[in-house]
């Protein structure tokens, strides 16, 4: 039970929360990248390479990203499975920060293995076919099945974080709330069943963190799994049923208010 002196904060948090979840949102945040698609396998892979480029100006992530679906013809799985040699080519020279183009073969390669037997990159969060027992568990589980493939390229790895190796895993949390969280605000999809969004781990940077530690959420001063764990967890004594919904709140406080 939440005691009533925070009360205050739990309104303050609802409130904002309500205030950033909201359509408007989208168009200024990577996220609008999947939504420029209907097809599940599309907003699948779009969705996971533009959380993956997630990382420094929010202008450029999503400029990089469309640019990338553009040179998929703007139909990423179809891409994915059937590019010829010459189209692989032409993707030669793409880069975003840290991110080039063996990186982006390497994950092109990965997702034509993965749906010539699977229909959705959920399967992969996934342990031997069944739910995993936490987020933790499945991220384990997706970063050695991904780098699964003969002559993956190690550079790669930096990529897609591992919770075993002590990362927040900012940008895989960030992409499974958008594919696992379902409300009536049009925001995130919802299109995954396996994982719940209780389950969920609130996605964590330094703006968040900052916040986090303003109202007294986080005393972790390290930024790892542990605070990612740590804010989670109190999230839950807001809403255990959905508690990323307040990465809304801390984003827009962090980024857009900047408290």
């Amino acid at each position: 039970m939440l005691k009533k002196d925070h009360q205050k904060l739990v309104d303050f948090f609802n409130e904002k929360a309500n205030q950033y979840n909201q359509v408007s949102f989208i168009a200024s945040d990577p996220i609008c990248i999947p939504h420029l698609f209907t097809k599940k396998q599309d907003i699948e892979i779009a969705g996971f390479f533009a959380a993956i480029f997630a990382w420094g100006n929010r202008t450029t992530i999503i400029n990089k990203s469309r640019e990338l679906m553009q040179l998929m013809h703007m139909q990423p799985h179809d891409f994915c499975m059937n590019a010829s040699i010459k189209e692989l080519q032409e993707l030669e020279g793409f880069k975003h920060r840290t991110f080039n183009t063996t990186d982006l073969l390497y994950c092109i390669e990965f997702f034509r293995q993965h749906y010539t037997k699977h229909h959705s990159l959920e399967a992969g969060f996934l342990l031997k076919g069944r739910k995993a027992d936490s987020v933790y568990d499945a991220l384990v589980h997706f970063h050695h099945y991904f780098f699964s493939l003969e002559d993956a390229p190690s550079r790669t790895k930096k990529h897609i974080s591992n919770p075993a190796k002590g990362s927040t895993c900012k940008r895989l949390n960030m992409f499974l709330r958008w594919m696992v969280r379902k409300d009536k605000q049009g925001v995130d999809f919802g299109i995954w069943k396996n994982i719940n969004a209780s389950q969920l781990i609130c996605p964590i940077d330094v703006h968040v963190a900052r916040v986090a530690k303003r109202f007294d959420l986080l005393e972790r001063k390290q930024i790892d799994w542990q605070a990612a764990a740590e804010l989670t967890s109190y999230l839950k004594k807001l809403d255990p049923m959905d508690p990323t919904k307040y990465d809304f709140a801390l984003f827009g406080l962090g980024v857009i208010e900047k408290y």
